[in-house]
């Protein structure tokens, strides 16, 4: 089981099952949400995500996604497509052990900011990973 949440404590949530498409995501929304030049996530079942303390606050960043977030700290926990109905991404750098769930690819680097550069040999999709 995975286990996280957000900086200050309040929001406390669990991961059953196994974590997919574990990506690091250079696109505008992401870069805004978490006022940082790239953002880890992965995904698993919505049935395997619960929160098991406090209440996270929606927020909907564009239609058709619903982020949430630490309304106390301002720490972003998840991303809900209404294309993925039985998915939910969870922010990878909010689990206590984030090291437990590494990044297999890069998403959006059409919108990677000029100076960022990747030393890394992962694939590199321009825009979401094909097939997703």
């Amino acid at each position: 089981m995975l286990k996280g949440g957000c900086l200050c404590g309040h929001v406390r949530y669990e991961v059953q099952g196994t974590p997919f498409h574990s990506t690091i995501c250079h696109c505008v929304d992401c870069r805004r949400c978490a006022a940082a030049p790239l953002v880890a996530w992965f995904s698993v079942k919505r049935a395997d995500f619960r929160v098991v303390h406090g209440k996270p606050r929606p927020f909907a960043s564009s239609p058709p996604v619903v982020r949430t977030f630490c309304a106390d700290c301002g720490t972003p926990l998840t991303y809900r497509h209404d294309g993925f109905p039985d998915e939910i991404d969870v922010s990878t750098c909010s689990l206590d052990l984030p090291d437990q769930v590494p990044p297999a690819d890069h998403t959006w680097t059409s919108q990677k900011l000029p100076w960022i550069v990747i030393p890394d040999s992962m694939p590199q999709h321009a825009r979401s990973r094909p097939n997703t």
